[in-house]
């Protein structure tokens, strides 16, 4: 799969959410990834938000590769360059932060790698959008809220929106969204949640993201 900014963009657009999570256990990491995979998922972000992040997307990686080869891993929480060099050579196919960061941009963008910043203000949309930005994340979602980007989409007519952080599985949470025009919603814990990791409850993992996914495609 070519793995440039376009496609990881169509990706996520037609699928309408992207997943997102975290978990110390390797284990756990994969056998989520394999229930969101068999609920339909096909672009999944993992978070680096602890020691063990690398090590586990680099099984993500061999397992995707094995089993696989249609679903694109990205990476998130990516706060420096160097964050940045380590994950694309554990083959990253994405990157997302949850703000802005200039040096991150200028060189993941110079190899059409796809880069989506965590953006709370006009003035770090502009700033990402000028370093060559086409995607946004909204973040955080809950304390933007849909009417901030109704207030703002005109501006920015060239742009795809994410929201990330406390979007709800709702169908009145989700389509109050689409209505003010993102491109896809980032979903967390609300989707695969701190107790159905502890549980490792799959299956119920697996039937929620099928759920979210079903839902999307009557929403947008």
């Amino acid at each position: 799969m070519t793995n440039n900014t376009q496609t990881v963009s169509d990706a996520i657009v037609k699928q309408g959410m992207l997943p997102l999570y975290f978990n110390p256990s390797e284990e756990v990491t994969l056998e989520i990834l394999k229930s969101i995979y068999r609920a339909g998922v096909r672009a999944v972000e993992y978070t680096n938000r602890g020691a063990a992040a690398l090590e586990n997307f680099k099984k993500m990686v061999e397992i995707r590769d094995a089993e696989m080869p249609d679903l694109l891993l990205g990476i998130g929480t990516i706060k420096n360059l160097d964050q940045a060099k380590q994950f694309l050579d554990a083959k990253a196919d994405f990157f997302i932060s949850p703000g802005y960061v200039p040096e991150v941009a200028e060189f993941l963008i110079a190899k059409d790698l796809f880069y989506s910043p965590g953006c709370m203000t006009p003035t770090e949309i502009i700033a990402a959008e000028n370093a060559g930005v086409k995607f946004i994340k909204l973040f955080p979602g809950n304390m933007l809220g849909p009417d901030f980007l109704s207030g703002i989409k005109d501006i920015f007519p060239n742009l795809l929106f994410m929201p990330t952080g406390g979007v709800d599985t709702t169908e009145n949470n989700i389509s109050g969204w689409f209505k003010a025009g993102v491109s896809a919603v980032g979903m967390g814990s609300k989707l695969i949640s701190k107790p159905l990791m502890e549980a490792k409850d799959y299956a119920t993992i697996q039937a929620e993201t099928k759920k979210v996914l079903d839902l999307l495609q009557t929403i947008k």
